[in-house]
């Protein structure tokens, strides 16, 4: 546990960065630090591990004073992941890795066996150990990053805007492997980023910043878009934040209906109504198809219309997986107007509606579960 009390930092020009921060940083979960330029939310993750020191207060690491701890011992205890890496360009990414187990005082063997383990951890191929970081993408760059802040295997691991470099697809897929390795972990994550997105994606508790460096509200990602504090955490959240609400809300009363498939290569034949889903071998989608244009014809690919994302179901047929937010945007992107319903396996199981996710939002907005 991560306690603030009373936590102010002011710089020697007199600037205030934090002010009186009261939080508590609960074990195993990510509490995410969030909020505009200068707030000082990167001020208040790097004085946890003494990067900076504060002013005033106090900040507790299991009922520690840090203060009482030797920074560079402190340092050990905790990882710590920035912007761009900060890896050494003239050593191989295993050996990267592998530096803070040799500080640790691990033999040279045993360092690299564990960097190795790591590198699997966080996705990255054994090919990769080898090479050096400007051989690698920025994405693959952010991974080996995250495998030497765990190299230590530390309680507490501290994230600041580590995603905020890449491209928004690399950024997705980063932040899906940090939530698969927390599920596996079960670590202390502080997270600093500028996108309430991001935030509201990774958090198990959000703490909205304003300029200034005080707390306008700490809550969970659905309690805070249900009920911001004042106007200012409304306005940082955004006019959507409805929208943003259903990423909470499963999609498991949403029902799955069926949808026309017609296989890549083989005859349309006479096909029902103005859409078909082109599936693979598998079964697994490639696109649409109008069945006007693929009518006593083989479907190939320049029949495809692409568009629409899916929505994952669960493959014990319990509910869904996804969320009435995945279900919706499945709806409204498909050229079809029908979202496309995969299983675990990605093959197709169905389709739905605007219609009946709007339905099921409207027994949410009764029980109270959707911010009006």
């Amino acid at each position: 546990m991560i306690e603030f009390q009373a936590v102010t930092k002011v710089f020697p020009d007199g600037t205030i960065a934090v002010d009186n921060l009261d939080l508590t940083v609960e074990d195993g979960g990510i509490t995410v630090f969030v909020g505009p330029s200068g707030c000082g939310k990167t001020t208040s993750l790097r004085m946890i591990n003494r990067m900076i020191d504060l002013t005033d207060g106090s900040i507790l690491l299991d009922g520690k004073d840090i203060r009482r701890s030797d920074p560079p011992v402190l340092r050990r205890g905790i990882g710590y992941v920035i912007q761009h890496a900060g890896l050494f360009p003239h050593r191989t990414v295993l050996d990267n890795v592998a530096t803070v187990p040799l500080l640790t005082g691990a033999g040279k063997r045993a360092a690299r066996q564990r960097a190795a383990e790591l590198l699997e951890l966080v996705g990255l191929d054994a090919a990769f150990a080898k090479r050096y970081p400007s051989q690698l993408s920025g994405g693959q760059q952010q991974r080996v990053g995250v495998a030497r802040a765990l190299a230590a295997d530390p309680p507490v691991l501290l994230m600041d805007e580590p995603f905020s470099a890449v491209d928004p697809i690399v950024r997705d897929d980063l932040q899906q492997q940090l939530l698969r390795l927390q599920s596996e972990l079960d670590k202390t994550i502080v997270f600093v980023t500028h996108d309430i997105d991001e935030a509201i994606k990774l958090g198990d508790k959000v703490a909205v910043f304003r300029v200034g460096g005080r707390l306008a509200q700490y809550d969970t990602p659905s309690a805070l878009l249900a009920k911001p504090a004042d106007d200012f955490v409304s306005s940082f959240v955004g006019r959507d934040r409805g929208y943003r609400a259903l990423g909470f809300l499963t999609a498991g009363g949403v029902p799955v209906g069926p949808v026309v498939t017609v296989k890549l290569g083989e005859p349309a034949g006479m096909l029902d109504g103005d859409w078909a889903v082109a599936v693979d071998a598998d079964d697994k989608p490639l696109g649409w198809v109008a069945a006007a244009s693929t009518k006593d014809k083989t479907v190939r690919e320049g029949d495809l219309v692409s568009g629409g994302s899916l929505f994952e179901v669960d493959s014990s047929a319990a509910g869904t997986a996804g969320s009435l937010r995945n279900a919706l945007d499945a709806a409204l992107s498909s050229p079809a107007a029908i979202g496309i319903a995969v299983d675990a396996n990605g093959a197709v199981v169905g389709g739905v509606t605007a219609d009946t996710v709007l339905a099921a939002l409207a027994d949410a907005r009764r029980s109270g579960e959707v911010p009006t």
